[in-house]
Parts: structure tokens; sequence; C-alpha cells
């Protein structure tokens, strides 16, 4: 009875919503070969892969790869990178387009509005190559940033040859690069307050400020606790692309983050199990905080991804 019930009640569902059904369609086969399909190589992790041989052909070796990974010296400094980037990036880049948003909400001359918002959303739109070639060249001995350095006492080197630069490189030139297309959400979070909140504010004295404090950040805080959540999903996944261009063996010690330690395995060493399998432990650990994140954000009575 139950599942005739169900039958029915899919079957009334889809009688009244077919195009959204046929929309999502393309969606659905796009994941199943870009994402679900490619699940069948997590397989590699727990072989001593030969391409030649193939997945299923290649010698078994159980959880070998992961013993040999957790005794690895290099694999335990590029966890400890991965994750100090990591929460660099949350404690200083996260709050900064919610920074932004809050400055821009305030202006009310539009020209000016418009023009900061353009200024600040072109550099997501350059090309990763780009944006490294740039931050390399003006970090060189003779380069602009260095010149700054300079003028405020420090000494005239190449910034990113020094470990002790890597960090604020990074972290800076990737707030410069992300805090314009990252305020869009919030932005657009705070045209959906409610204006009457703010005219009765204004009534009963409220400045500018304390609209600010008790209107306008309450209203960003599911927008700001549901970003946050995601953003510790992937506390491990640290893109390689920006590292790989801006790092060298000299930097290694503080640059080095596991995917880049895993391309190096897999495509300078040749060991694809071995790099298979900190893949899927970036994942595992990327899935833990992901659901305990979203748990504490419950808990702390703010909305959850699920």
């Amino acid at each position: 009875m139950k599942e005739k019930s169900f039958k029915s009640k899919i079957k009334k569902d889809f009688t009244r919503n077919k195009w959204k059904y046929f929309i999502v369609i393309p969606v659905i086969i796009y994941l199943l070969i870009f994402a679900y399909k490619p699940m069948y190589g997590l397989i590699i992790a727990f072989k001593r892969f030969r391409p030649q041989l193939g997945i299923m052909d290649s010698p078994w070796v159980g959880l070998q790869n992961f013993k040999s990974l957790f005794r690895d010296f290099y694999f335990t400094r590029s966890l400890r990178n991965t994750f100090t980037i990591s929460l660099l990036s949350i404690l200083l880049s996260f709050p900064a387009p919610v920074l932004l948003a809050l400055l821009l909400n305030e202006v009310k001359v539009k020209w000016f509005k418009k023009t900061v918002q353009t200024i600040t959303y072109m550099p997501h739109f350059i090309s990763m190559v780009v944006i490294c070639g740039m931050i390399i060249s003006f970090t060189q001995t003779n380069g602009i940033i260095t010149d700054i350095v300079v003028f405020f006492g420090g000494e005239r080197a190449n910034l990113l040859a020094q470990t002790k630069f890597f960090y604020p490189i990074y972290i800076i030139s990737g707030i410069w690069q992300q805090v314009g297309w990252d305020s869009i959400i919030y932005l657009a979070a705070l045209s959906g307050i409610d204006q009457e909140q703010y005219e009765a504010a204004k009534v009963d004295g409220a400045g500018r400020l304390k609209q600010m404090i008790y209107i306008t950040l309450p209203g960003l805080i599911p927008t700001i606790s549901m970003l946050l959540v995601l953003k510790l999903g992937k506390v491990l996944g640290v893109g390689y692309e920006k590292i790989l261009l801006l790092y060298q063996p000299i930097t290694y010690e503080v640059a080095d983050v596991i995917s880049t330690y895993s391309y190096r395995k897999a495509f300078v060493n040749a060991d694809y199990g071995f790099s298979t399998a900190i893949g899927l432990f970036n994942s595992v650990v990327n899935i833990v905080f992901l659901l305990a994140s979203n748990k504490l954000s419950k808990k702390m009575g703010q909305s959850g991804l699920f």
C-alpha cells in the first residue's frame, strides 16, 4: 500500500513538473559522467598501479599506500602547510568580502559604488597564470612591492624566495583577487533585508553604525554561516594551481601543500597509487570537516547546508 502511494506521488509530481525533470536531466548526466564515474579510480589507492596493466590487473597492496603516506615526512609537512594556509584564509580572507559588502551598502553615491564594484571585480576575471606572473614580477628584487618594502626599512631581495614572505604574499594576493567577486552574494543578501526595519530604527534614533550592527549584520548571519560551512568543508582543498606557479624548492618548507605533494607524486614520481591515496585521504577529511561544521552551525542556531 505504501509502495503504491509512493509511486502515485512520484507520478503526480512528474505530471505536474515534467519540464523541470527534463531540464535537470543534463545536470544528472554531467554528474554521472564527470563526478561519479571517476570514483571507480579510487581503487588505485589500494593497488600498485601500472598503466600498462590497467586498474584491475595491477597488483593489490591493500593499505600499504596509506601506511607509507602516514610515515612520510613530506606528507606531514604538506598537511601542516595546508592547514596553516586554510586557517589563515578563513581568518583573514573570509571576513574581507563581508566587510566590503557592508561598506558598499553604506555608499549612497551610485557612480562611486559602481566604480568600486567594477575595480574590485576585475581581478577575478584575470587568468591565474597572469595573476601569478604579476605577483612574481612585483616581488622580484627590483619589483614594485619590493621597492615599497625597502621604503619602509626592509631589505631588497626576492620576496617569493623567502619563506617568511610566502604566506603574506599568498593571502594578500588572494584577497585582492577574490574580495570583490565574493562580496556579490553578501550584497544580494543585503538587498533582501526588510527596509522597514531601517525606517523603524531611524524613528528610534539609531544612527547608521547602530543600524549596521543591529539590523544589517544579523541579516547577513545566515549567509555568512552557510558560506563558512562550505569554506570549512574545503579546509584541505587548497588549490594547486597558484601554489604550483608561485613556489620553488627553496620555499617547499612552507609552500608545499597536499595538492602539490600529490601532483609531484603522480606526475614526477609516477607513483599513482600513492597519489590516489593522498587524494582519498584529502576527500575524507574534507567531508568530516563539512559534516562537523554543518552540525556546529545548526547547534548555534544558524541554518546549515542540510
